[in-house]
């Protein structure tokens, strides 16, 4: 299965491709010249495949975890400053993408949708420490029963040259749905509230409406404690 933002792509990559093996197979007298055309043409439309290709997930959907919003490795977990929606302290989590993950967006959690904005910005790599304040990018904060507001960033990487945001001021959306896409690089933060559990580590490997990224924690609650 494929992401609908990936069609026209996909379309178009594979009729170039079509011609150019055609192309080579009747002009190109040398065989070796040919093949390693065609080669590379199939190549090329495979990775464009490989990028879009769109996961079924059945998310268990609980108000008590935040599933991660896409499939990555986690490359930050610290205490921040959260300056655009909170202008507060936040735990935040950051998942980096490789070309080689599925780039689909997934909600982290089910509720309402309170706030949506879209940034352009400038292309540094994904993981340089300003890439959340300057590079191109899309914030959504979602109010949820257990914790409150949550918000996730869509951040573009140096490769990435569009993000799809599907979120809108006053959509109810529920955990695990489709929530966007980004194109070719990128990552996405996770502002969180100070009292939730942690349960990822730094380096994970983590998959979008299936890995648990914090829990609620019930401070009335004895026994239980944040990490």
């Amino acid at each position: 299965m494929f992401h609908k933002e990936g069609q026209t792509i996909i379309l178009t990559t594979f009729f170039i491709v079509s011609a150019i093996i055609l192309s080579a197979q009747y002009f190109l007298g040398n065989i070796f010249l040919r093949w390693g055309l065609q080669i590379a043409a199939i190549i090329i439309l495979v990775l464009i495949l490989q990028f879009f290709r769109n996961p079924k997930r059945n998310a268990n959907k609980t108000f008590d975890d935040i599933l991660s919003p896409v499939d990555g490795k986690v490359v930050v977990i610290e205490e921040v400053e959260e300056n655009e929606y909170f202008k507060g302290k936040r735990k935040q989590v950051s998942i980096f993408m490789s070309p080689v993950n599925v780039h689909v967006t997934r909600y982290p959690a089910s509720g309402s949708i309170k706030y949506s904005k879209y940034h352009p910005g400038k292309y540094l790599v994904a993981w340089h420490p300003k890439a959340s304040e300057e590079n191109e990018r899309t914030t959504v904060v979602i109010n949820t029963p257990k914790f409150g507001d949550i918000l996730y960033r869509q951040v573009a990487g140096a490769l990435a040259r569009r993000i799809v945001n599907y979120a809108q001021k006053g959509d109810s959306v529920q955990q695990g749905d489709d929530a966007g896409f980004i194109k070719f690089g990128s990552r996405v933060d996770l502002y969180l509230p100070l009292d939730c559990a942690i349960t990822v580590k730094l380096n994970q490997k983590v998959k979008g409406a299936q890995t648990c990224i914090a829990s609620f924690v019930d401070t009335n609650e004895k026994g239980k404690t944040t990490y």
